[in-house]
Protein backbone atom coordinates (compact mmCIF):
# COMPACT_ATOMS: atom_id res chain seq x y z
CA UNK A 1 0.00 0.00 0.00
CA UNK A 2 1.56 3.25 -0.94
CA UNK A 3 2.06 6.44 1.34
CA UNK A 4 -0.30 9.48 0.67
CA UNK A 5 0.73 11.92 2.86
CA UNK A 6 0.53 15.72 0.98
CA UNK A 7 -0.06 18.01 -2.42
CA UNK A 8 4.10 17.35 -2.74
CA UNK A 9 4.03 13.93 -1.88
CA UNK A 10 5.95 10.68 -3.96
CA UNK A 11 5.68 7.31 -5.15
CA UNK A 12 9.18 5.96 -5.61
CA UNK A 13 10.05 4.65 -8.94
CA UNK A 14 11.57 1.53 -9.71
CA UNK A 15 15.17 3.22 -10.77
CA UNK A 16 14.80 5.04 -6.97
CA UNK A 17 13.73 8.49 -8.71
CA UNK A 18 10.66 10.26 -6.57
CA UNK A 19 7.73 10.62 -8.74
CA UNK A 20 5.13 13.72 -7.39
CA UNK A 21 1.86 11.75 -7.50
CA UNK A 22 -0.05 14.06 -8.18
CA UNK A 23 0.53 16.80 -10.93
CA UNK A 24 -1.06 19.50 -12.97
CA UNK A 25 -1.72 18.55 -17.20
CA UNK A 26 -1.78 20.99 -19.57
CA UNK A 27 -3.42 19.50 -22.29
CA UNK A 28 -5.01 21.71 -24.73
CA UNK A 29 -3.43 24.57 -22.61
CA UNK A 30 -2.54 27.98 -24.93
CA UNK A 31 1.57 27.92 -25.34
CA UNK A 32 0.66 31.72 -23.98
CA UNK A 33 -0.71 33.34 -20.70
CA UNK A 34 -3.54 30.34 -20.67
CA UNK A 35 -0.65 27.56 -20.32
CA UNK A 36 1.67 30.07 -18.08
CA UNK A 37 -0.88 31.49 -15.72
CA UNK A 38 -1.74 27.82 -14.92
CA UNK A 39 1.40 26.58 -14.35
CA UNK A 40 2.21 29.14 -11.88
CA UNK A 41 -1.02 28.93 -9.83
CA UNK A 42 -0.33 25.11 -10.21
CA UNK A 43 3.58 25.63 -8.40
CA UNK A 44 2.04 28.47 -6.07
CA UNK A 45 -0.40 25.81 -4.98
CA UNK A 46 1.91 23.46 -3.97
CA UNK A 47 1.69 21.16 -7.34
CA UNK A 48 5.33 19.55 -8.11
CA UNK A 49 4.62 17.67 -11.28
CA UNK A 50 3.77 19.23 -14.82
CA UNK A 51 3.11 17.25 -17.76
CA UNK A 52 3.45 18.40 -21.30
CA UNK A 53 4.04 16.63 -24.51
CA UNK A 54 5.43 18.03 -27.95
CA UNK A 55 2.11 17.70 -29.67
CA UNK A 56 0.40 20.13 -27.00
CA UNK A 57 2.69 22.92 -28.13
CA UNK A 58 2.79 24.51 -25.24
CA UNK A 59 6.06 23.58 -24.20
CA UNK A 60 7.42 26.96 -24.24
CA UNK A 61 4.82 28.26 -22.13
CA UNK A 62 5.93 25.31 -19.61
CA UNK A 63 9.28 26.05 -19.20
CA UNK A 64 9.02 29.58 -19.42
CA UNK A 65 6.01 29.20 -16.28
CA UNK A 66 8.69 27.11 -14.37
CA UNK A 67 11.91 29.10 -14.79
CA UNK A 68 9.79 32.28 -13.58
CA UNK A 69 8.75 30.80 -10.74
CA UNK A 70 9.88 31.07 -7.39
CA UNK A 71 10.11 27.07 -6.98
CA UNK A 72 13.72 25.44 -7.97
CA UNK A 73 13.85 23.37 -11.10
CA UNK A 74 14.74 20.84 -9.44
CA UNK A 75 11.76 20.88 -7.19
CA UNK A 76 9.51 20.22 -10.08
CA UNK A 77 9.11 17.14 -11.82
CA UNK A 78 8.38 17.95 -15.36
CA UNK A 79 7.51 15.57 -18.13
CA UNK A 80 7.55 15.66 -21.71
CA UNK A 81 6.72 13.21 -24.60
CA UNK A 82 7.90 12.35 -28.00
CA UNK A 83 5.21 12.62 -30.69
CA UNK A 84 3.97 9.63 -33.25
CA UNK A 85 5.72 11.34 -36.24
CA UNK A 86 9.09 11.87 -34.86
CA UNK A 87 9.46 8.43 -33.19
CA UNK A 88 12.21 5.99 -35.01
CA UNK A 89 15.87 6.24 -33.00
CA UNK A 90 17.43 9.50 -34.40
CA UNK A 91 14.05 11.28 -35.03
CA UNK A 92 13.07 10.68 -31.30
CA UNK A 93 16.66 12.09 -30.38
CA UNK A 94 16.16 14.96 -32.67
CA UNK A 95 12.66 15.48 -31.25
CA UNK A 96 13.99 15.37 -27.17
CA UNK A 97 16.25 18.13 -28.12
CA UNK A 98 13.85 19.99 -29.74
CA UNK A 99 11.59 20.41 -26.76
CA UNK A 100 14.47 20.85 -24.31
CA UNK A 101 15.17 23.57 -26.83
CA UNK A 102 11.42 24.94 -26.36
CA UNK A 103 11.36 24.19 -22.82
CA UNK A 104 14.62 26.25 -22.45
CA UNK A 105 15.27 23.37 -19.60
CA UNK A 106 18.35 21.29 -19.25
CA UNK A 107 16.80 18.20 -18.63
CA UNK A 108 14.05 15.91 -18.35
CA UNK A 109 12.42 14.44 -15.08
CA UNK A 110 10.43 12.03 -17.14
CA UNK A 111 9.89 11.31 -20.87
CA UNK A 112 7.38 8.92 -22.82
CA UNK A 113 6.54 7.52 -25.94
CA UNK A 114 3.45 8.87 -26.51
CA UNK A 115 1.63 6.17 -28.23
CA UNK A 116 2.69 2.59 -29.34
CA UNK A 117 3.01 2.98 -33.07
CA UNK A 118 3.51 -0.24 -34.31
CA UNK A 119 7.04 -1.05 -35.93
CA UNK A 120 8.45 2.24 -34.68
CA UNK A 121 8.32 2.17 -30.29
CA UNK A 122 11.15 -0.18 -29.92
CA UNK A 123 13.60 2.03 -31.74
CA UNK A 124 11.89 4.74 -29.91
CA UNK A 125 12.59 3.02 -26.78
CA UNK A 126 16.48 2.73 -27.19
CA UNK A 127 16.88 6.51 -27.96
CA UNK A 128 14.93 6.85 -24.86
CA UNK A 129 17.20 4.41 -23.05
CA UNK A 130 20.38 6.30 -24.51
CA UNK A 131 19.19 9.65 -23.24
CA UNK A 132 18.60 8.15 -19.75
CA UNK A 133 21.95 6.29 -19.41
CA UNK A 134 23.26 9.41 -20.58
CA UNK A 135 21.77 11.54 -18.16
CA UNK A 136 19.27 13.81 -19.75
CA UNK A 137 16.24 12.42 -18.37
CA UNK A 138 16.20 11.02 -15.04
CA UNK A 139 13.24 8.23 -15.99
CA UNK A 140 11.96 7.18 -19.03
CA UNK A 141 8.78 5.57 -19.50
CA UNK A 142 5.52 4.89 -22.11
CA UNK A 143 1.87 5.97 -22.39
CA UNK A 144 -0.77 4.07 -23.65
CA UNK A 145 0.58 1.02 -23.78
CA UNK A 146 -1.21 -2.17 -23.05
CA UNK A 147 -0.27 -5.58 -21.78
CA UNK A 148 1.37 -6.87 -24.99
CA UNK A 149 2.97 -3.74 -25.97
CA UNK A 150 4.42 -3.86 -22.55
CA UNK A 151 5.66 -7.49 -22.71
CA UNK A 152 6.86 -6.73 -26.36
CA UNK A 153 9.04 -3.31 -25.71
CA UNK A 154 10.34 -5.27 -22.38
CA UNK A 155 12.01 -8.84 -24.69
CA UNK A 156 14.33 -6.42 -26.61
CA UNK A 157 14.84 -3.59 -24.39
CA UNK A 158 17.61 -2.87 -21.73
CA UNK A 159 15.36 -0.89 -19.06
CA UNK A 160 12.30 -1.83 -18.49
CA UNK A 161 9.68 1.46 -18.52
CA UNK A 162 9.27 3.13 -15.01
CA UNK A 163 5.99 4.80 -15.93
CA UNK A 164 3.15 3.55 -18.03
CA UNK A 165 0.19 6.92 -18.62
CA UNK A 166 -3.15 5.56 -19.28
CA UNK A 167 -6.61 6.97 -20.06
CA UNK A 168 -8.27 5.43 -16.38
CA UNK A 169 -11.00 7.19 -15.16
CA UNK A 170 -14.42 5.09 -13.26
CA UNK A 171 -15.75 3.90 -16.73
CA UNK A 172 -11.98 2.48 -17.58
CA UNK A 173 -10.24 1.05 -14.78
CA UNK A 174 -8.42 -1.85 -16.59
CA UNK A 175 -7.34 -3.69 -13.49
CA UNK A 176 -5.61 -6.55 -15.30
CA UNK A 177 -3.22 -3.82 -16.62
CA UNK A 178 -2.45 -2.01 -13.12
CA UNK A 179 -1.94 -5.18 -11.20
CA UNK A 180 0.52 -6.26 -14.49
CA UNK A 181 2.31 -3.29 -14.28
CA UNK A 182 2.37 -3.55 -10.19
CA UNK A 183 3.55 -6.80 -10.95
CA UNK A 184 6.82 -5.51 -12.96
CA UNK A 185 7.69 -2.52 -10.85
CA UNK A 186 6.04 -0.01 -13.51
CA UNK A 187 4.12 2.97 -11.98
CA UNK A 188 1.04 3.35 -13.38
CA UNK A 189 -0.45 6.94 -14.47
CA UNK A 190 -3.88 8.34 -14.95
CA UNK A 191 -4.31 10.87 -17.93
CA UNK A 192 -8.48 12.59 -18.88
CA UNK A 193 -8.84 11.28 -14.68
CA UNK A 194 -12.11 13.56 -15.09
CA UNK A 195 -13.25 11.89 -18.10
CA UNK A 196 -13.28 14.87 -19.79
CA UNK A 197 -15.49 16.53 -17.50
CA UNK A 198 -18.26 13.50 -18.16
CA UNK A 199 -17.14 12.25 -14.30
CA UNK A 200 -19.55 15.92 -12.92
CA UNK A 201 -22.41 13.80 -15.26
CA UNK A 202 -22.46 10.53 -13.11
CA UNK A 203 -24.98 10.86 -10.31
CA UNK A 204 -23.97 7.54 -8.64
CA UNK A 205 -20.67 9.65 -7.43
CA UNK A 206 -23.02 12.53 -6.07
CA UNK A 207 -23.44 10.11 -2.58
CA UNK A 208 -19.91 9.94 -2.18
CA UNK A 209 -19.36 13.46 -2.29
CA UNK A 210 -22.20 14.16 0.21
CA UNK A 211 -20.84 11.85 1.98
CA UNK A 212 -17.23 12.64 2.54
CA UNK A 213 -17.92 16.72 1.89
CA UNK A 214 -15.98 16.78 -1.17
CA UNK A 215 -16.48 17.35 -4.82
CA UNK A 216 -17.04 14.76 -7.10
CA UNK A 217 -13.55 15.74 -8.85
CA UNK A 218 -12.10 15.30 -5.34
CA UNK A 219 -13.87 12.27 -4.65
CA UNK A 220 -12.85 10.53 -8.09
CA UNK A 221 -9.02 12.21 -7.74
CA UNK A 222 -8.66 10.64 -4.24
CA UNK A 223 -9.49 7.53 -5.58
CA UNK A 224 -6.85 7.48 -7.99
CA UNK A 225 -4.01 8.37 -5.23
CA UNK A 226 -5.91 5.68 -2.97
CA UNK A 227 -4.89 2.80 -6.07
CA UNK A 228 -1.89 4.03 -6.20
CA UNK A 229 -2.16 6.23 -9.47
CA UNK A 230 -0.47 9.02 -10.70
CA UNK A 231 -3.00 11.53 -11.27
CA UNK A 232 -2.63 14.35 -13.36
CA UNK A 233 -6.00 16.49 -13.50
CA UNK A 234 -5.64 19.07 -16.17
CA UNK A 235 -7.07 22.70 -15.64
CA UNK A 236 -6.72 26.19 -16.52
CA UNK A 237 -9.12 27.55 -13.96
CA UNK A 238 -7.19 28.98 -10.90
CA UNK A 239 -9.66 27.85 -8.40
CA UNK A 240 -10.00 24.50 -10.05
CA UNK A 241 -6.46 23.72 -9.67
CA UNK A 242 -6.77 24.69 -6.24
CA UNK A 243 -9.77 22.71 -5.73
CA UNK A 244 -8.23 19.54 -7.54
CA UNK A 245 -5.44 19.35 -5.22
CA UNK A 246 -8.05 19.43 -1.97
CA UNK A 247 -7.03 15.93 -1.43
CA UNK A 248 -5.29 15.19 1.33
CA UNK A 249 -7.74 15.60 4.45
CA UNK A 250 -9.91 12.82 4.15
CA UNK A 251 -9.55 8.62 3.23
CA UNK A 252 -12.40 7.08 0.62
CA UNK A 253 -13.17 3.62 2.78
CA UNK A 254 -12.48 0.08 1.06
CA UNK A 255 -15.64 -0.55 0.61
CA UNK A 256 -16.06 3.02 -1.61
CA UNK A 257 -13.14 2.78 -3.55
CA UNK A 258 -14.39 -0.94 -4.46
CA UNK A 259 -17.30 0.53 -4.97
CA UNK A 260 -15.92 3.19 -7.74
CA UNK A 261 -13.84 0.49 -9.55
CA UNK A 262 -17.51 -1.76 -10.04
CA UNK A 263 -18.38 1.33 -12.52
CA UNK A 264 -15.92 -0.04 -14.82
CA UNK A 265 -17.29 -0.41 -18.03
CA UNK A 266 -14.19 -0.89 -20.51
CA UNK A 267 -15.26 2.58 -22.19
CA UNK A 268 -12.98 4.66 -23.66
CA UNK A 269 -13.33 8.68 -24.59
CA UNK A 270 -9.92 8.56 -26.25
CA UNK A 271 -8.67 6.54 -29.02
CA UNK A 272 -7.71 3.05 -28.74
CA UNK A 273 -4.15 2.00 -27.91
CA UNK A 274 -4.59 -0.76 -30.32
CA UNK A 275 -6.36 1.11 -33.14
CA UNK A 276 -5.29 4.30 -33.87
CA UNK A 277 -4.25 6.36 -37.22
CA UNK A 278 -2.42 9.30 -36.12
Amino acid sequence: MKTITDIKGTFKLHNGIDMPYFGLGVYLSDNDKEVIDAVQWALDEGYRHIDTASIYKNEEGVGKAIRNSHVPREEVFVVSKVWNADQGYKSTLKAFEESLKRLQLDYLDLYLIHWPVKGKYNETWKALEKLYTDGRIKAIGVSNFLQHHLQNLMQTSEIKPMVNQMEFHPYLVQQDLIEFCEKHDIQYEAWSPMMQGKIFELSILDDLAKKYEKTVAQIVLRWNLQKGVVTIPKSSKKQRIIDNSNLFDFELSKEDVNYIDALEKNQRLGPDPDNFNF
